[in-house]
């Protein structure tokens, strides 16, 4: 079992996500994961700093945590070559400690390069190919790949590190947790889905199984519950919403009605770890083995101070490790 923490990028800027790192190892986490954004979801965040030139600052400035982004999707608004390009030199910096994240997208973040939004069995072929086409270049040599939707041209990846980084596959549904086993090294997820971690396992995924886990640490539940509301309120809808809205201000609209108290029953909210412990647990009981908490609480450095150290250890104890 290996217990992460959740870097909120959209909440804060970039010199923050650094240090939060730096606290996260001296806390003792095992791995950090930062999404990989152009927009932030909702108005009360106001960042959205670029996760390729943080992750190398965190890199630089750390010595055993790992890194990964939670998620990375490697088409429309990148080429899967840059990504390719950018995760292998990721890992060398991170000297072999970085996990690359993926998923097939939102339009929030893809649709700013004016490519469109195509409709979702779209966006699985083109993920499919987009997969292809990093672990081709992650052989080595020169490499050309012409999919139905994508196509690279005679393209090498010269800094290739020794170790390759493990490709974990975000997934909402069995489907694309069936590609996480055939082309990916590891499963993610948002919700404690045992069938996904099944759907994972039965197309041969043998890797790690990350999830993130919704909590919001502060001295009160209220103050707690508020802070998830500003904050993570946008993942209440669902995914099929998550993925379709294109700014800040639709999200604002679709959760409009969502409130601190809807918030408190979906997050673990408040002082007491023993609250977060029961929203943890579901999730180590579907099977995962790899737990991203998420703080939504408006206080980072209380966290760190007052929390993180114990809810690491119990949390490990749900484990059994």
């Amino acid at each position: 079992m290996k217990i992460g923490y959740k870097l909120i990028a959209e909440a804060y800027g970039p010199v923050e996500m650094v240090r939060q790192c730096v606290l996260a190892e001296q806390a003792g986490f095992d791995f950090v994961e930062i999404s990989d954004h152009f927009h932030p979801w909702v108005s009360e965040q106001q960042h959205s700093g670029f996760a390729w030139s943080m992750l190398a600052a965190m890199a630089a400035k750390t010595e055993r945590i790992e890194l990964a982004t939670g998620v990375t999707c490697p088409m429309i608004r990148y080429h899967p070559a840059v990504i390719a390009q950018a995760a292998a030199t990721t890992q060398i910096l991170a000297e072999g400690r970085f996990t690359l994240g993926v998923g097939s997208g939102e339009r929030l973040n893809e649709h700013v390069v004016g490519q469109g939004w195509p409709p979702v069995h779209v966006r699985h072929r083109m993920f499919r190919e987009s997969l292809e086409i990093i672990k081709l270049l992650w052989q080595g040599g020169y490499q050309s790949y012409e999919g139905q939707h994508l196509t690279l041209e005679d393209a090498r990846v010269f800094d290739l590190p020794e170790e390759l980084p493990k490709i974990v596959v975000a997934a909402g549904g069995r489907r694309a947790a069936a590609l996480a086993g055939e082309l990916g090294d590891g499963l993610f997820v948002t919700e404690p889905r045992g069938d996904l971690v099944e759907s994972y396992r039965a197309a041969g995924g043998a890797g790690p199984t990350y999830a993130e886990v919704p909590l919001a640490y502060a001295s009160t539940v209220e103050e707690a519950a508020e802070s998830a509301r500003a904050l993570f309120r946008f993942g209440i809808p669902g995914w099929k919403v998550q993925a379709e809205l294109p700014n800040p201000v639709n999200f604002d609209a679709a959760t409009a009605l969502v409130t601190a108290d809807v918030m408190a029953e979906n997050f673990g909210c408040g002082p007491d770890l023993e609250r977060h412990l029961a929203v943890t647990k579901p999730f180590v009981d579907a099977g995962y083995d790899h737990l991203a908490l998420i703080n939504a609480g408006p206080d980072v450095d209380g966290f760190f101070e007052h929390a993180a150290n114990g809810l690491i250890e119990q949390v490990r104890g749900l484990g059994g490790s």
